[in-house]
């Protein structure tokens, strides 16, 4: 199992978020991706990033969670 954030504009289509921006590696878990989100969703929405999404593997797990209301 690798977790992964999939990074989304305000309509849903994906992004790849600006120069400098904090990057994950997929997470061993569902708990490590929740609280990597949790430091970095200010510096990610910052970078053009408006939403985020949670996959396990290629399986949405939830989403999409808007990053201008966390």
């Amino acid at each position: 199992m690798a977790w992964t954030w999939r990074y989304e504009d305000s309509s849903g289509g994906p992004v790849v978020p600006a120069e400098g921006a904090p990057t994950a590696e997929p997470f061993s878990n569902q708990a490590d991706a929740e609280s990597w989100i949790g430091e970095s969703w200010r510096e990610l929405l910052a970078a053009g990033v408006h939403q985020v999404t949670l996959l396990d593997d290629d399986h949405r797990v939830y989403g999409p969670m808007g990053l201008d209301t966390a």
